[in-house]
């Protein structure tokens, strides 16, 4: 055989195996591609019924009253705290509270109250 000959069915070998693996690589590239693509029109369809039925079910806000321009909301009071938030334990109380107070405490307390 000549060198041209062999040379000939070299190349028509390779081909052979070249031609079917770039085929096979691309018709698989083309496959994931489409798949995505499905995968992408499956979840915006899922997107907007999803919205659709957000939309149906929402609730316009309302107001306790209605709007009229110029006229600022009225703002709610404080409220107080009752006066008995503001008035102290007795040592009774305190001590039953607390369990065991130190003997230095009440006397302390005594003197503050008095400095007042």
């Amino acid at each position: 055989m000549s060198k041209q000959m062999t040379f000939v069915l070299v190349c028509v070998i390779v081909l052979s195996a070249v031609i079917p693996g770039a085929v096979g690589y691309l018709s698989a590239r083309l496959e994931a591609i489409e798949s995505a693509e499905r995968n992408l029109h499956a979840l915006e369809a899922r997107l907007h019924t999803r919205m659709a039925r957000e939309a149906r079910d929402a609730r316009p806000v309302t107001f306790p009253a209605p709007c009229v321009p110029g006229t600022a909301p009225s703002r709610p009071q404080l409220r107080q705290p009752p006066p008995a938030a503001l008035v102290p334990e007795s040592n009774d109380q305190a001590q039953r509270q607390h369990g065991s107070t130190p003997a230095w405490l009440p006397e302390l307390l005594k003197e503050l109250h008095e400095n007042e």
